[in-house]
């Protein structure tokens, strides 16, 4: 197709600072990755080391092999622009950018569709699936200009947090994924494959259909909540504090909740490294439970074999620098809940989620049978196959080809964030580990819902996969 063949004339040269370290590099800007968009955001910017068009080797890469890194600036399912080195605007993964260049990596951003947008009629155009059809058709782009873009498309890596670090990983678990290609079809996406090699997931908010049940597994029994009103003023994002307690019937709907979270958990027959099943008794404990405070442990031991007091947080017993046992209840209690009843699906259609699901003239819909069963408005349940469609545990069951799903991922949940529960990740990680991939997973000490805050360990791990 040539309207989407990539013209390298389109490269300018451009300098970024990095630390002290100026970064010269050649950006081909706001370039169409589908034929037929529907809204100018569906454009991609692409960032490449300038030395490679000399023939330089930058940390062991050159312009046909450099990793292709993909980050997307996705955020509570909103609109993710293309990004740029110099963008100092909310949403940006600026400084993401300017690092990976500087380690010499090719970057390639995307603009993805989100669920406020409309269209000159005032119909929506960004509800799901659009976030990942737009990064399915970015990496087709991509693979369909091989020859042209420098990079090594057998080695591209998406990148994101919160929202964005689902789309990161639903692009890894559902490559070429059949359900999506009508609407491939209909922007006109480039005749290539969409299957990724890695995937880097910062706080991934998936598996939304259970994120509810899993969020009250952890936190039945704490009725306050703590949070942060979000507000954009001057092009940046401002917090003020919200805080409430749950009423009796929201925290009689958490109880319910909770135990139809051990009934999920139970039948997904997920397996220890060991072999042994992970499963929960009626009370909410067991082998998973379990699993969850070995996690945690593992994050309290980095920290004090960093000299961090642990005991920031209630639970933890030390002994001799080593972090000797810890009461998830305690820990739990100290961290506080954040969220209400039902955290994601709320009854009132008033969550970013439930906008996720609207369609072209419905703002937003419920995504799961409890929240339509109590709803508090006039309300429709989003379609099964839609709402299986953009969860990435979806093409993880065991009678899944794992052809088409990332052989490599690297997912990161802070062991301080409260957005999602803890069990959300866990399965995602423990799914794919079952399956037989490879999975570097950890809950970093006292880190709250973020992304990005360790690219140097993030490089490191590219590098081992990708270096030849």
């Amino acid at each position: 197709m040539a309207k989407l063949s990539f013209d390298s004339t389109q490269f300018t040269l451009r300098t970024s600072q990095f630390g002290r370290q100026k970064i010269d590099y050649q950006a081909a800007m706001d370039i169409p990755y589908v034929a037929d968009p529907v809204d100018s955001i569906q454009k991609l910017n692409i960032f490449v080391p300038a030395g490679y068009f000399a023939g330089a080797t930058i940390n062991g890469y050159q312009r046909d092999t450099a990793p292709i890194l993909m980050p997307n600036t996705v955020g509570g399912y909103m609109p993710g622009p293309r990004d740029d080195p110099e963008n100092t605007q909310w949403p940006t993964n600026a400084k993401t950018i300017i690092a990976a260049l500087a380690h010499g990596y090719v970057v390639i951003s995307a603009g993805l569709r989100g669920r406020t947008q409309t269209d000159a009629q005032g119909q929506f155009i960004g509800k799901a699936p659009a976030f990942i059809v737009d990064m399915k058709a970015a990496v087709r782009y991509v693979k369909a200009n091989a020859d042209r873009i420098p990079g090594d498309v057998d080695c591209i890596v998406t990148n994101g947090t919160s929202a964005g670090g689902a789309t990161s990983a639903l692009m890894g678990a559902s490559g070429n994924a059949a359900y999506f290609e009508p609407a491939l079809a209909a922007l006109g996406a480039a005749q290539a494959s969409d299957d990724i090699f890695a995937v880097s997931a910062y706080c991934p908010i998936h598996n939304l259909e259970h994120a509810d049940m899993a969020y009250e597994w952890e936190f039945n029994g704490l009725n306050d909540w703590y949070r942060q009103k979000m507000a954009m003023s001057d092009g940046k994002m401002t917090f003020t504090p919200w805080q409430g307690t749950l009423t009796v019937e929201q925290q009689q709907l958490s109880t319910t909740l909770k135990a139809d979270f051990i009934t999920y958990l139970n039948g997904l027959h997920l397996t220890a490294e060991n072999g042994q099943p992970l499963t929960l008794d009626d009370q909410g404990n067991g082998s998973f439970k379990d699993l969850m405070r070995d996690y945690l442990m593992a994050a309290g031991q980095r920290a004090v074999d960093a000299g961090v007091d642990v005991h920031k947080y209630a639970g933890f017993t030390v002994s001799d620098g080593q972090v000797a046992d810890l009461d998830v209840t305690a820990y739990l209690t100290s961290l506080t809940r954040m969220k209400a009843v039902p955290a994601f699906d709320d009854l009132a259609l008033s969550s970013p989620e439930t906008s996720l699901f609207g369609d072209e003239t419905t703002p937003a819909k419920h995504f799961t049978a409890f929240a339509q069963a109590h709803t508090q408005v006039s309300a429709a349940l989003a379609p099964a196959e839609l709402i299986a469609a953009v969860n990435p545990v979806t093409y993880l069951s065991e009678t899944q080809s794992t052809r088409s799903i990332a052989p490599h991922w690297r997912i990161r949940h802070g062991a301080a964030d409260r957005d999602t529960a803890f069990a959300i990740p866990m399965i995602l990680a423990t799914l794919l580990k079952n399956r037989g991939l490879d999975v570097d997973f950890a809950l970093p000490w006292d880190t709250p819902h973020s992304g990005d805050y360790d690219l140097d360990q993030l490089f490191a791990w590219i590098d081992r996969l990708c270096q030849k």
